[in-house]
């Protein structure tokens, strides 16, 4: 390869992070708890650990659960 065409193809590289970089960088700065709406959308993994959460969740209260009113 070139020099010439290595040059080009690092700025090219130099080029799309800046690019990357600029969407990236204003919602972090953003805080915005709407910036993360949707990151996890259709991950198993995801669903996984709120199934569970559910099944504990559920388990507690069924533990906490009086047999008669106070």
């Amino acid at each position: 390869m070139t020099r010439r065409k290595l040059e080009e193809r690092i700025a090219s590289l130099e080029d799309t992070v800046a690019q990357l970089v600029a969407v990236v960088r204003p919602a972090k700065q953003n805080g915005d708890w709407r910036s993360t709406v949707g990151m996890f959308e259709d991950d198993p993994v995801i669903r996984e650990i709120q199934e569970e959460g559910r099944r504990l969740r559920e388990a507690d209260r069924r533990e906490t659960q009086w047999d008669t009113p106070p």
